[in-house]
This record gives C-alpha cells, structure tokens and sequence, in this order.
C-alpha cells in the first residue's frame, strides 16, 4: 500500500532553485588606438576604495581618450546606472556627444537604463573582453595615477574629503 506521507526531499519541497550566475556574452577584441580626434571616444570605468571607518566608496572616472584628461570623477557610495546617465549627459551637454564609450562588463554599465541611454543618443558602446584590462588601457593608466596620487596618499574620514583632495 502506498504511504500518503511525503518521504523524500523533494517531496517535503525542501530543494530551492540553484541560481545561476548570469553570462556574459562574448566580445570582440577592438585594438586599442589612439582616437583621430577630440570627443572620439570616451572610456569609463570604476574604482572601489574605504574610507578610515572601513565604509566603502566608488569612484567613477571617465576621459576622453583624445587627449586623455578626466572628463568626470563622480565619488559615492553606491553608483547605480541612472547616475552614471545623469553624469553622461551632462557631459554631452558641456562637451558634445562622442562616437563611443569605451566600458568593461560590470553591471552598472551592462544595465538597460545605460544601454538604451547611449541608443537614444547614437553612442557606441564597446566592451572590452572579460579579464582584459589592456583592452582598456588609457583608463586604466588615469586610475593607476590617481589611486597613487589620491586614494593611497590619504586616510579619508568623508567623503567630502575625497572630493575636496580629489578636486
């Protein structure tokens, strides 16, 4: 006769769903070359850093690879997509639209609001391979310098004082 009891683990519905970590899909390697001209391209990427107190912080740096000065270094402690926009255009607002963003694949530059954002404007978006940093290199020589210069020189308590110091 057939017991009524549930007797096994699924049958007592104590298995959860597995997640799965999302994918990133696959890139094409762009070499990396220095931009015919001004307001070409830009590239953008983040930095995380503590505080004294051991809060985090992000720095969100971005130049134009033309001539390879700091467009914008936006600080704060969470960074969402919808900031990173609002940084973006007010940027194309003082300096005019690029061609293209040069990103790596962290969420925030993976996210719809950022995609549809540089859609709308007719600005490419070229990611950089997964684990490939070189791929990106102008950026990453600005953050080097800057995480030198800046975010190991200093003990910040604020961040005010990020800003101040990094001002």
């Amino acid at each position: 006769m057939h017991d009524p009891r549930p007797s096994g683990y699924c049958d007592l519905r104590l298995n959860l769903k597995r997640r799965t970590k999302r994918r990133v899909p696959p890139r094409l390697r762009r070499p990396l070359q220095a931009p015919p001209a001004l307001n070409h391209t830009w590239a953008l990427d983040f930095m995380s850093e503590a505080l004294d107190d051991r809060g985090r912080f992000r720095v969100m740096t971005l130049i134009d690879e033309g001539h390879r000065a700091a467009l914008a270094l936006e600080i704060g402690t969470s960074l969402p997509a919808a900031r990173v926009t609002r940084v973006l255009s007010a940027l194309v607002a003082l300096h005019g639209r690029p061609d293209a963003i040069r990103v790596d694949n962290g969420p925030e530059l993976l996210a719809e609001v950022v995609v549809d954002w540089c859609a709308t404007r007719g600005i490419g978006i070229h990611h950089i391979q997964p684990g490939k940093p070189d791929q990106n290199a102008y950026i990453e020589r600005v953050n080097r310098t800057y995480r030198e210069e800046v975010l190991d020189a200093y003990l910040f308590e604020s961040l005010e004082e990020v800003r101040a110091v990094s001002e």
